[in-house]
């Protein structure tokens, strides 16, 4: 059994840090090349640079006035200001960039260092702050005074944010820099630097390492780098050479399948740059964190002893990134400690290896494992993972959910529509309850929550998690497969299980349904009245509950139904539904759908359109396809966006239905 894991989510600390450090990423890594451009520019013009330029690198005068330069005003202003401004956008899209950006400039000018920490700080804070004014007054504003008030809010919110930037947050930021610069000065004093391999390691096959090295390694190595023309700091996380001697190790001393891929993936460690590749190998062997942690204090070590370190970021952490950004007078230390740093770890990985050569080595679920660790899909793991255990073509798909009336219903009809689309007609796509699957099918796609409990159930088919049912990009690597499958010269038409025949009759039947009787015009609402998520779930569900379809008791199994697995399906849409428990308080097939024009908050994500979904006997099959359908296509979306009356709304569904 293959397992593809798009989201996983989880309260844990782990998690929680997992998230931080990402978040933080998010605003670091699409600035990377920003932070490259700085890095050549002072490597190549700084007094001590390889090409000195008094005008570019900011050294000297030119007719009696100072020299600004490049460099100086690079680190202090451009990069701050990108990192508050794509903070702030990823909070509250580009009015909260901009409003980040204002805030941060506040903390620029109020600290004699470069902001980075600050940025983090304020970049996503303004963004937020403005966001939950908005709110305030959001369907208060008098048509025409729209602009002038969403204008003059943030300008004069901006203003205030700047100068508590200023006053507030630059002397917090400012003490706190100076304490972290002091703890690694000592560090270093002390030479004890190499110690923090002993944290970092781990942390990076954990996927804890985002949060320490976005959020203190890289702004302090920022600093740092400033003032002496280059850091040491940049180089803990990011030494190729602790992976590289793991998955060597591996190519000489492993077995199967994990020594046959081992000198693959220590190119893509090496060259590439892509860390992860090797921490299923280390998931496979975890005393091999002992190996890593050899070689990162090797590493380190061998930087103090030498003195070296880079101009900035190394990102990815690719041996061609980090020679780019060598300071001018550490090639000789740099080289030095990556070479060490592979054979330490190397030599550690061997022993580890020889002496446990009995052991039975799973590449695949170790891939699966460090998927789970990180919270999503790896780009990398699908190296690591073996053939479905049901070889040859894919002939059955199944979504499954915990009802198995509302989310799998449009998921199964929006991979349906896909695979179609792509010339395999006689692949089967159904959707069932969770307590219904059996192991006869070839894939299994559920929502992220719900994948452990399905996963046993059916262990013979490769199982595909997801975090919306509408729009997930795993939906075309199920395409791919299917024409894997088909390519290897197996005739597609072979009868399908028998679950899954009887599954796609019931639903061809369904198909006949006259969608009338599940979807009524007083079951249409174009402008709710809700405001937050639980109101939207009343107002969906008093409706099927006003047209005799379900107990009013329903409306609290579909709350307990969102508590358990979300019911978001991307493009704007939510189909609230009861549990699989709360089937028999349904008296008829029924949807209800309600409009929400301004959106509704939904766990973080805009929903403007709630589907209320109660399915007796796969009678509301048809209708769900059809509004799977509508929402799949961005157009139709926008369309029954701009609807002015309820008929539109059913000719919109009645039409889709019959084409």
């Amino acid at each position: 059994m293959a397992t593809q894991v798009e989201a996983r989510s989880g309260t844990s600390a782990r998690v929680r840090v997992q998230k931080f450090g990402t978040f933080l990423s998010g605003m670091i890594m699409p600035n990377i090349g920003a932070f490259i451009a700085w890095g050549i520019v002072t490597a190549l013009f700084i007094e001590k640079g390889w090409l000195p330029v008094p005008q570019l690198g900011g050294f000297g005068e030119t007719d009696g006035v100072a020299n600004v330069g490049l460099v100086g005003p690079m680190i202090t202003y451009l990069l701050p200001l990108l990192i508050a401004y794509t903070g702030g956008r990823m909070v509250y899209d580009v009015r909260g960039g901009v409003v980040g950006s204002i805030a941060t400039m506040g903390v620029i000018v109020g600290a004699g260092i470069p902001m980075f920490i600050g940025a983090m700080i304020m970049g996503p804070l303004g963004a937020w702050t403005m966001k939950r004014l908005d709110a305030v007054w959001e369907g208060r504003i008098k048509p025409g005074f729209e602009m002038l008030v969403n204008n003059f809010s943030a300008g004069i919110w901006g203003a205030l944010l700047a100068l508590i930037g200023f006053y507030g947050v630059s002397p917090l930021v400012t003490a706190f820099s100076t304490g972290a610069g002091n703890v690694v000065q000592w560090l270093v004093d002390n030479g004890l630097l190499p110690l923090t391999s002993i944290f970092i390691e781990p942390a990076k096959v954990l996927f804890l390492n985002n949060a320490i090295n976005h959020g203190v390694l890289t702004p302090l190595g920022v600093q740092q780098s400033l003032e002496q023309g280059k850091s040491i700091l940049f180089l803990l996380e990011a030494n190729p050479g602790p992976g590289l001697g793991i998955l060597l190790a591996y190519s000489f001393f492993g077995r199967g399948l994990a020594k046959a891929s081992a000198p693959g993936a220590a190119i893509i460690q090496f060259v590439g740059g892509i860390h992860e590749i090797y921490f299923p190998y280390v998931l496979m062997r975890p005393l091999l964190i002992l190996a890593a942690i050899a070689g990162g204090m090797t590493g380190i070590a061998t930087l103090s002893i030498t003195n070296a370190g880079l101009v900035a970021p190394a990102a990815p952490g690719s041996i061609i990134a980090v020679l780019a950004q060598t300071a001018r007078d550490s090639y000789f230390g740099v080289t030095l400690s990556v070479v060490l740093a592979t054979a330490v770890s190397f030599l550690v990985a061997s022993v580890i290896l020889k002496a446990g050569k009995d052991q039975e080595e799973d590449l695949a679920a170790a891939a699966a494992r460090m998927e789970s660790l990180k919270g999503r899909k790896s780009s990398v793991a699908g190296n690591f993972r073996s053939e479905r255990a049901t070889d040859g073509p894919i002939r059955s798909i199944v979504f499954a959910c915990d009802a198995g009336m509302g989310s799998s219903a449009m998921g199964a009809s929006v991979l349906r529509n896909k695979i179609r689309a792509a010339g395999f007609p006689d692949v089967k796509v159904t959707n069932l309850a969770i307590s219904s699957l059996k192991d006869d099918y070839d894939v299994v796609v559920t929502h992220q929550d719900l994948a452990d409990r399905a996963e046993p159930l059916t262990p013979r088919a490769t199982h595909v998690a997801v975090d919306n049912f509408m729009n997930s990009p795993r939906y075309d690597e199920i395409v791919d497969l299917v024409r894997a499958g088909d390519s290897a010269g197996v005739d597609l038409e072979e009868p399908a299980p028998a679950a899954v025949a009887s599954a796609a009759a019931t639903r061809d039947d369904a198909a006949t349904t006259d969608a009338g009787d599940v979807l009524a015009e007083e079951s249409v609402v174009l402008n709710g009245t809700a405001t937050t998520q639980e109101d939207a779930i009343d107002e969906a569900g008093r409706l099927l509950v006003a047209r005799g379809a379900v107990d009013s008791t329903y409306v609290a199994a579909m709350h307990e139904r969102e508590r358990s697995v979300p019911t978001y399906m991307g493009n704007f849409l939510a189909i609230p539904h009861g549990t699989n428990a709360a089937k028999d308080l349904i008296r008829r097939s029924a949807v209800s759908i309600v409009r929400y024009p301004e959106g509704i908050d939904w766990n973080g994500k805009q929903v403007k359109f709630v589907v209320g979904v109660a399915g007796r006997n796969n009678e509301h099959l048809s209708i769900l396809s059809a509004i799977a359908r509508v929402f799949s296509d961005k157009a139709q979306v926008a369309r029954l966006d701009e609807a002015t009356t309820v008929d539109e709304v059913l000719a919109l569904f009645g039409k889709v239905n019959a084409s």
